[in-house]
């Protein structure tokens, strides 16, 4: 018992006997009601203090020193007998039901067990930070000894296809030599619906409000159109009022670019506005925008395919859970990022992208309910992706 408790409780003891005889209840009823609220206090005050300390002790089980190693997580491998503090902290989780073990071994969690064939697919996200990702799969290429493939530059770049041209995208990724990697702009295209072996599925995410954001300046950016003038000198430029429209001014009037209307379709080379579209395929039921439907698609493509989808505000746990649940293409990746890609380079920042208003975000965010909700399930997979590292696997 704390002090806190030794004090209140001394209190309410010299309250009792100064005012024995006024306080007294007279019925029994009074007794009873008295003899409750005092229990509820003391209750109150216990509950607060174990809750303080079940926080403490999650808070310690995720210390670096209980990490499961890469090996004991893409093979199934036992683990060694966790600290005893870990193994304490399970037991009182297990009993107040705060997690479910059995949800929570990597070996379970990491589908890069799945894959048939030892190539990386990266089928990136627009505007997730998939340009200093891609960098960092080049420089990791030259470290591990990877392949590294990327898409080339396209005029129109179609992130929907057909089910022959993801048939021969499917072969194509499947003919380089393993181990390597492939990167494009694409949908989740299942590989095994053609009989080909599936790959090692990665991806990122953003916060859609800032990604979409993010998404409308890039186009309107003067270097993006250099850089379209240079590969493909026919393409015309935009009308210079298209270019010098405002996010926040496109919003409040409605314009319709800016005007994100649920079941809504953008037909032609897929909706850049969602990323949840890049996850849920190429079916007809993922065109329309802000559904149920595409969302679902989507989280079941990341819980059956995908080894790890990634968070880029929370790049620390996606490199860590990187180097641990696909370790051929991801080790040394975190050194690799802090001291060759973050001290030095800038990619892709976009300085002509000004600050947007939190209300004009929040008008946004009303549309975006789906996206959000797949967002935050990313978030929490890859969250429980990290607790597992911090978990005894079970024998």
């Amino acid at each position: 018992m704390t002090r806190f408790h030794q004090f209140m409780c001394s209190n309410i003891m010299d309250f009792f006997v100064q005012n024995r005889r006024s306080f007294f209840p007279k019925r029994a009823s009074e007794l009873v009601a008295l003899v409750a609220i005092s229990t509820t206090f003391f209750l109150f005050l216990h509950t607060r203090d174990l809750n303080t300390r079940l926080r403490e002790m999650e808070v310690r089980l995720l210390q670096p020193d209980d990490t499961i190693s890469a090996n004991q997580i893409v093979s199934g491998n036992s683990a060694p007998a966790p600290p005893t503090r870990v193994r304490a902290m399970m037991k009182l989780l297990q009993s107040t039901g705060r997690f479910q073990m059995t949800s929570l071994e990597p070996y379970q969690l990491n589908n890069t067990r799945k894959a048939m064939h030892d190539i990386l697919f990266f089928n990136r996200v627009p505007k997730v930070g998939s340009q200093t990702f891609m960098e960092l799969l080049r420089l990791l290429s030259i470290q591990n000894e990877f392949g590294f493939h990327q898409d080339r530059i396209q005029r129109v770049e179609t992130i929907r296809l057909a089910p022959e041209d993801q048939a021969a995208l499917a072969a194509m990724v499947s003919s380089y030599e393993a181990p390597s990697v492939y990167i494009k702009h694409v949908c989740f295209t299942n590989f095994s619906e053609f009989g080909i072996p599936e790959p090692i599925y990665v991806n990122l995410v953003r916060d859609p409000i800032e990604r979409v954001i993010s998404w409308y300046y890039y186009v309107r950016a003067p270097w993006y159109y250099v850089e379209r003038k240079i590969a493909f000198p026919d393409i015309p430029l935009p009308d210079p009022k298209w270019l010098k429209k405002d996010f926040e001014h496109c919003v409040l009037s409605g314009d319709r670019e800016c005007r994100y209307v649920q079941g809504a379709k953008r037909e032609g080379i897929g909706d850049h506005r969602r990323q949840s579209m890049f996850f849920c395929g190429h079916h007809e039921e993922c065109t329309p925008f802000n559904t149920e439907g595409a969302l679902q698609r989507a989280k079941r493509a990341v819980e059956q395919h995908y080894a790890v989808v990634g968070v880029l505000e929370d790049l620390n746990t996606t490199l860590t859970v990187l180097e641990h649940y696909v370790p051929r293409f991801f080790e040394g990746a975190k050194d690799v990022y802090y001291n060759k890609i973050q001290r030095y380079n800038t990619i892709n920042k976009n300085v002509f992208k000004p600050p947007v208003n939190e209300l004009v975000k929040d008008i946004v965010r009303k549309n975006f309910t789906k996206e959000i909700e797949f967002y935050e399930f990313c978030k929490q997979r890859l969250q429980k992706q990290l607790y597992a590292l911090r978990l005894p696997e079970k024998r």
